[in-house]
């Protein structure tokens, strides 16, 4: 009984020495990387008692100076966290250096944090480097991937037709080449519908910055040629999206993939068996929308390329046309064919934003009446914030970019009629969707639009606050109005540490970021390191993969754990937008004067 006791004692002593150290480490959450000079800045404290005056101070590093102190706001408790919640801002602080907040009782310290014009240049040319990184089929150089080398897994030149994939001129078991591309996320195999809205987001970065982008180099094999790094890299994904066609019908196949989810071991170590599986209409969709913006992007580049792209694009149209309910449901195909495969379903049988995403950017590319009056124009008030099962608000995007000029949301009055009709639809979708979310981050204790909705933290919620960020940057865009901006630097800031958790998201960035993601290369190699430049998917309370999370809240439901494939597994989808926020906050502060961007 005394032993009982006497360990008892020791393990409460413990939980206390944990609760106090957390609380004087991590209740000061912020950015960890930090800020452009022009930002608004501001961090925020959880769980504070209040001591002292309330004063903040924001200490210069080099010579332990203060450079401005203020009162932290209390501003509520932010209910997906049940977190009470202080804002600090010092937006006012504006010379470059090196920083930390500290309490008026140097109880509570932050994490150090710079003031830079080029801060964010770094974790944008990480997160596109992510992208080679998971690269198939090819050998990742000591010269280009530094610790992270390994030799070529999965060429794919062998790649069998599955038996839901037959057709007249590809039997069942017959091989076909299909390299390149992108592993889509943790595991080893590739697919189309979630390659369309990752690799149209690398695309739309660059149409929307390309000044920025033209000039960022990452080191990947291609760099120092004439086409631009985030061309290259994405290009790497569409040459492998051009082999999932069928020449004989246009149609494209959903996945490539092996059977089973592979072990946690190296890409060349992964000998499974690889078919491609089933065309879909879903995929024939994703397919045809990124071919045509792909037509239009490499046109300047390699017009033959681009060419190839705009007649791959319309077969894939035609074929989507032509077999409209063709759905992929996986549990009813492995009822009729084997082997059975129980990778990633990307099942979707709504596909009418499929349409709508896919005749906006081929009547873009093309001008053809054929695509204009298959769009329903209507449809577009009825837009939610981007994700693969739903790319809708992707033609707003698209139609506002080429229709809407630069910081007039009116429309142009040079437009024939139905132009107009699109260009005024797609900014006021643009605009309704971001109202929303603006109103969200003006009223939350967090000051986040994240918790708009319940469906904010689902699994990868990481990415739908970099999504949100790209609504809010359209809004900028469209009308230059600064509080725009400030939503979307709010999500930047939350992914990369301004959240109760105290994590930076981002492999390899921030004072605390994630070290065992679900993603096999980063588990299976000999690097204490995980692969950087990485956004793991994030909070979220489904807690599908039943790993002993510390909370069961949505925003408190996170692990840094292999295990948690539902919270700390990476995917393309995720880190895309990450690329465009980054490099877009970027590129508008190096363009801005401080005039322009005034308080």
């Amino acid at each position: 009984m005394k032993w009982f006791a006497c360990c008892f004692c020791l393990i409460l002593l413990l939980l206390l020495c944990l609760s106090c150290s957390r609380k004087q480490v991590e209740t000061i959450h912020m950015n960890q990387i930090g800020f452009h000079p022009l930002a608004e800045k501001t961090a925020i404290v959880t769980g504070w008692e209040k001591s002292g005056d309330g004063i903040f101070r924001v200490i210069d590093n080099e010579n332990d100076r203060v450079v401005w102190s203020g009162r932290a706001a209390v501003t509520g408790t932010w209910t997906w966290g049940r977190t009470r919640v202080s804002v600090i801002d010092f937006t006012e602080l504006k010379p470059p250096g090196s920083y930390r907040i500290e309490s008026d009782d140097g109880h509570l310290v932050s994490p150090v944090f710079a003031i830079r014009d080029t801060v964010y240049a770094a974790l944008t040319q990480a997160a596109l480097r992510a992208f080679y990184y998971n690269r198939a089929s090819t050998p990742l150089e000591p010269e280009h991937a530094g610790r992270w080398s390994r030799p070529a897994g999965h060429p794919d030149t062998l790649v069998l037709i599955h038996p839901s994939a037959v057709s007249p001129d590809r039997p069942e078991g017959m091989n076909i080449s299909s390299p390149g591309g992108w592993y889509d996320a943790g595991d080893y195999n590739k697919y189309i519908v979630n390659s369309g809205i990752s690799t149209y987001t690398l695309l739309a970065a660059f149409e929307h910055f390309s000044d920025f982008f033209r000039e960022l180099s990452v080191g990947i094999p291609e760099s120092g040629r004439r086409m631009p790094d985030i061309l290259s890299e994405a290009r790497w994904n569409l040459d492998w999206m051009l082999t999932m066609q069928d020449p004989g019908d246009g149609g494209v196949y959903h996945k490539l993939t092996s059977p089973q989810f592979s072990g946690v071991v190296m890409p060349h170590e992964d000998t499974d068996p690889r078919y491609v599986v089933q065309k879909s209409i879903a995929a024939a969709l994703n397919f045809a929308a990124v071919m045509a913006v792909a037509a239009r992007v490499y046109k300047p580049y390699d017009p033959g390329f681009a060419a190839a792209c705009l007649s791959a694009s319309r077969a894939a149209w035609e074929w989507a046309v032509a077999h409209p309910k063709v759905y992929y449901r996986q549990e009813k195909m492995n009822e009729r064919h084997r082997p059975a495969i129980a990778t990633g379903e990307y099942g979707d049988t709504d596909v009418t934003d499929e349409y709508d995403w896919a005749a906006t950017e081929l009547y873009l590319a093309t001008g053809s009446t054929e695509y204009r009056d298959a769009l329903d124009v209507k449809r577009l008030a009825g837009s939610v914030v981007p994700n693969w099962r739903d790319v809708r608000a992707l033609a707003c995007i698209s139609a506002a970019h080429h229709l809407v000029p630069y910081g007039l949301a009116a429309g142009r009055s040079d437009l024939a009629p139905v132009d107009r009709l699109l260009a005024e639809a797609s900014a006021q979708c643009l605009l309704s969707l971001s109202g929303a979310l603006r109103d969200e981050y003006r009223t939350s204790p967090l000051r986040v639009s994240m918790g708009h909705d319940r469906r904010d933290f689902v699994w990868g919620s990481n990415a739908v606050a970099m999504n949100h960020a790209i609504l809010l940057i359209q809004a900028w865009r469209l009308t230059g109005e600064r509080s725009w901006l400030d939503a979307a630097q709010a999500n930047l800031d939350y992914v990369l540490g301004r959240n109760p958790t105290g994590y930076s998201f981002v492999t390899g960035f921030g004072f605390q970021a994630p070290m065992f993601p679900h993603h096999r290369p980063s588990a299976a190699d000999d690097n204490p390191d995980p692969v950087p430049g990485f956004l793991v998917g994030g909070p979220q309370s489904g807690q599908q993969d039943g790993c002993a999370y510390p909370s069961n809240l949505p925003a408190l439901s996170y692990l840094d754990d292999w295990c948690s494939y539902s919270t700390n597994e990476v995917a393309i989808n995720w880190n895309a937008p990450l690329v465009y926020v980054a490099g877009a906050i970027q590129a508008i502060y190096g363009e801005l004067s401080p005039e322009a961007v005034a308080f």
